[in-house]
């Protein structure tokens, strides 16, 4: 498991540590706002459209070749900035990233699956959740200081060897997992399959917590600002509300593997805890900052690993990678999604009634869980708990 851990600080890091970076120093291939807006959307684009074709490829071929490739793609784009460092290379380096963590990140979500009998998905799903966690917290400080230390050529660099230190592990550790036979799937029945609540459920809810997790990275340090608070303290808040998801994640795993919650009371405890903290987001002061940034962290921290280990048991084995990927891809629309409606109204208003906006559409959510709530174990008794036991077998204990 750990270089699937590896695989997803990885992906993580990359992300968070570039776009802090990419607007304060690269002055030469950053020329204006429209320009950074760019760069930034191509690796999130890049895994919108392609993170759903590399999760089906995983099930066709086996989820090991992607992530090994994905992983040799990621590196080998980090090197030709690195090594070509001209603007143009940065554009097809940040393309190249995105378009490589759309093949390993929904692959090492469905080896997490794989090689986990159901009994264990929590706590696998909660382990991979907190290294991701870990990722985004020190990308933006690391990421900082490697380019302060040798500009982005560096962390580009470190990023290179990154991703194929764990290519390499990854190669030696972790099994070969044959794809499983499948029935033949027409677009009629992928339509009703992913229209389904035990897709749907898990898939909104995982969407919602990045929204607000997102928009809670972008605009509290603004609310703070406003508050006269330096940057020192808005950073910490930022810091807060990813250790808060980081700490959840592992003990949220535990506790439905250990029967002490269900997936169901947990994401529908998640929304409502995401929807207070920003309720407090729209409180003046520190106070708010930071209780918004605790709970909107707690909340996302709950959500994130039950609603993939909901929809783990929910599918059956031989489409694990295809349900992850399209996953992914509701997880990448929350994140574009939440700071748009945020900063959208906030335009026009002010960053209350941004913050309010958001907080409607997730307290809808949690109303909305509540009321269709099932009993069990979020699915886990489903079909892929049939599907899967023969690698449940393998896994042992």
């Amino acid at each position: 498991m750990w270089p699937l851990y590896a695989a997803g600080f990885t992906t993580a890091f990359g992300a968070h540590g570039i776009a802090a970076n990419l607007g304060g120093f690269s002055d030469d291939a950053v020329t204006s706002l429209l320009v950074l807006g760019g760069l930034l959307a191509l690796y999130d684009g890049a895994e919108v459209l392609l993170k759903p074709i590399f999760g089906t490829l995983s099930d066709r071929i086996g989820a090991r070749p992607v992530l090994l490739g994905g992983l040799v793609a990621f590196a080998a784009a980090s090197a030709a900035y690195a090594i070509a460092d001209s603007p143009g290379w940065l554009w097809a380096a940040r393309l190249g990233q995105g378009a490589a963590a759309s093949a390993f990140s929904p692959a090492a979500s469905a080896l997490v699956a794989r090689l986990n009998p159901a009994a264990r998905h929590g706590r696998a799903f909660g382990s991979y959740g907190f290294y991701k966690s870990i990722g985004y917290t020190l990308g933006p400080l690391l990421g900082g200081v490697l380019v302060w230390a040798g500009g982005l050529r560096l962390l580009f660099g470190v990023l290179a060897v990154l991703a194929a230190g764990v290519a390499a592990w990854a190669a030696y550790t972790v099994p070969a997992v044959p794809p499983l036979p499948r029935a033949r799937q027409t677009v009629l029945d992928l339509a009703r399959r992913l229209a389904e609540p035990t897709f749907l459920g898990p898939t909104a809810a995982l969407a919602a917590a990045t929204a607000a997790l997102s928009a809670g990275v972008g605009f509290l340090p603004v609310s703070g600002a406003a508050a006269g608070l330096g940057t020192i303290a808005t950073g910490a808040a930022v810091s807060v509300l990813a250790a808060c998801g980081a700490l959840v994640q592992p003990r949220a795993g535990r506790a439905l593997d250990a029967g002490r919650l269900t997936a169901h009371a947990g994401i529908a405890t998640g929304l409502l805890t995401t929807t207070a903290g920003l309720g407090c987001a729209m409180l003046p002061g520190l106070g708010g900052v930071l209780a918004a940034a605790a709970l909107i962290g707690a909340g996302t921290g709950l959500i994130t690993p039950l609603g993939f280990a909901a929809l783990a048991g929910a599918t059956p084995a031989d489409r694990l990678g295809q349900t992850m990927g399209t996953a992914e891809l509701g997880r990448e629309l929350g994140d574009a999604g939440g700071p748009l409606l945020v900063g959208g109204i906030a335009a026009f208003t002010t960053l209350t009634y941004g913050y309010a906006a958001l907080t409607v559409v997730l307290a809808a959510g949690a109303v909305i869980a509540l009321a269709h709530g099932r009993g069990g174990r979020g699915g886990r008794g489903g079909r892929g708990g049939r599907g899967g036991r023969a690698d449940d077998e393998r896994a042992g204990p």
